[in-house]
């Protein structure tokens, strides 16, 4: 199974993001994530659509959008004119989530569903066959920097059970806390893509942090 990284602008230095993204890019980085908060949802402000058309120019990497966000259907549209490619947002943040999944695969992206630590999988249950990818998010969102969850293991091992048990080829994408030390875990529990922060931008050379974390996920039996 192939392995994802997905390095998150949300920690790197926006004064030098263009060197940023190239570096990662060098590194082999499978997708650029993009974190978007709206200080209601998660208590923090971040980036919205002018931030996903300026990185749509700077990259031909698709670009992983996490929408923390209230009222996710408000944003299909122009995310996908400004050039997200996935977009992922968490069930608890609209009423009907089965209609926005589908609206985001009519505006032609990826749909992805975020689950919280405390977010239980029976929500994934109902729409399983509506999803391009699953973000298990390993720690409360809303900063970064933050320690893996170690209860985020077995959710993702259920997780990978459930989509093989529905013949599902969604992504599993794990978010938060991420580094040398937990990608492996992570990834033996069934996840096949990961979000890194800190753990790439955080360090002196993005590009090598990059390939790192792919050497971390050996062969899967």
């Amino acid at each position: 199974m192939s392995v994802r990284i997905a390095p998150s602008v949300l920690s790197a230095a926006i004064e030098r993001l263009t060197d940023e993204i190239r570096a990662v890019e060098k590194g082999g980085a499978d997708w650029i994530h993009v974190d978007v908060m709206d200080g209601h949802f998660v208590p923090n402000l971040t980036f919205g659509a002018p931030m996903i058309s300026a990185l749509a120019r700077l990259t031909d990497l698709p670009l992983d959008v996490h929408l923390m966000v209230e009222q996710p259907e408000q944003y299909i549209q122009d995310f996908a004119q400004a050039g997200a490619a996935v977009f992922t947002f968490h069930p608890e943040a609209t009423v009907h989530v089965q209609r926005q999944l589908a609206a985001v695969r009519e505006h032609g992206m990826l749909a992805g569903l975020a689950l919280n630590p405390g977010t239980p999988l029976t929500l994934l249950e109902e729409v399983v066959d509506d999803v391009d990818l699953v973000l298990i998010m390993s720690v409360n969102p809303g900063y970064g920097g933050q320690a893996y969850i170690p209860a985020a293991t077995d959710k993702i091992r259920r997780c990978r059970a459930l989509l093989d048990a529905r013949g599902s080829r969604a992504t599993l994408e794990v978010d938060g806390g991420i580094t040398l030390e937990t990608i492996g875990t992570a990834w033996e529990a069934g996840a096949d893509a990961f979000v890194a922060g800190t753990a790439v931008f955080g360090t002196p050379d993005p590009a090598e942090a990059t390939r790192a974390l792919r050497r971390c996920c050996a062969v899967r039996v």
